[in-house]
């Protein structure tokens, strides 16, 4: 499987470009978790046999209680909390949980999704967690209703169309000097813009003016007084896609057809056509055979 390049991440941890993992990938995602759970929850009862199996009958079952519950619910916690949404099995398979804003998974959404997982998955052998994806339309389960959260893909393909011209700014872009700035600010801009409507305005407001701030900086002349920062992102994208469209076409003219392929031996020459020599006399001396 070829990976496909990650999600645009802000200094926010915002992921901006996002798609819905499908049931099945999640499904191979907690089959993995859930085999790592039981490895290490085999170990652990082994090891408890061997060392607290002496000591009182009460504290030894107080603590095989403590240990099930830390490797069923801890897991998840510790591993989505201090990886940002990824488990072993989502880090295989490239997926993350993010709150439904984009945002990083919090340490008390991890903990509604484990305690939500002990019940859905443990309890009723994730019935009910199949079901609520199935129902859902990002896919989430109870889990993810419950802590504001969706699991998405970060190898899926990711294909959009360009950002149109607002015709206002189209004066201004078509005079635009865009060499400075660099493909991951453009790329950055492009994936604002196509979440900006998913976003709460709050944060929505603060990235554009951030994102606004630093492509201002690598473009000449600056935007026109007053021009909202969405709309003078989408006219640098357009004019920068609109340049390299006809760099590209203006490419193809030049080069022209492709040149015939070479005869492996050159050219057919045309030979003369062969003349016979002309026949000679016998000469007096020249052998005759009797009549």
């Amino acid at each position: 499987m070829v990976a496909q390049p990650e999600p645009m991440v802000t200094g926010d941890a915002v992921v901006l470009d996002a798609s819905i993992a499908q049931l099945p990938v999640r499904a191979v995602a907690a089959l993995i978790d859930l085999t790592v759970i039981l490895i290490g929850y085999v170990i652990g009862v082994v090891l408890w046999a061997l060392t607290l199996s002496n000591f009182d009958d009460a504290f030894s079952a107080a603590v095989l209680i403590i240990f099930t519950v830390l490797s069923i619910v801890g897991y998840p916690i510790v591993f989505e909390t201090t990886t940002r949404g990824r488990s072993l099995g989502k880090m295989a398979l490239g997926l993350r949980v993010v709150s439904d804003d984009g945002g990083p998974e919090r340490f008390r959404q991890a903990l509604f999704r484990a305690l939500s997982g002990f019940i859905e998955i443990w309890m009723f052998a994730g019935g009910p967690a199949v079901i609520c994806s199935m129902l859902s339309a990002k896919g989430k389960r109870i889990g993810d209703v419950f802590a504001g959260t969706m699991v998405i893909s970060e190898r899926a393909p990711k294909l959009t169309a360009p950002v149109p011209m607002p015709p206002a700014l189209a004066w201004w872009a078509s005079s635009l000097q865009l060499s400075a700035l660099r493909p991951e600010q453009a790329e950055l801009a492009r994936q604002f813009l196509s979440r900006a409507s998913q976003l709460d305005p709050a944060l929505r407001d603060q990235m554009a003016h951030r994102i606004y701030l630093e492509v201002a900086g690598q473009i000449s002349p600056p935007p026109p007084p007053g021009a909202p920062p969405p709309l003078v992102l989408a006219a640098v994208l357009a004019e920068r896609h609109r340049r390299e469209l006809a760099r590209l076409r203006a490419a193809v003219r030049t080069a022209g057809p492709p040149p015939a392929p070479p005869m492996p031996y050159g050219p057919p020459s045309v030979a003369p056509p062969a003349v016979a020599p002309p026949r000679q006399p016998p000469s007096a001396g020249a052998f005759t055979a009797p009549d």
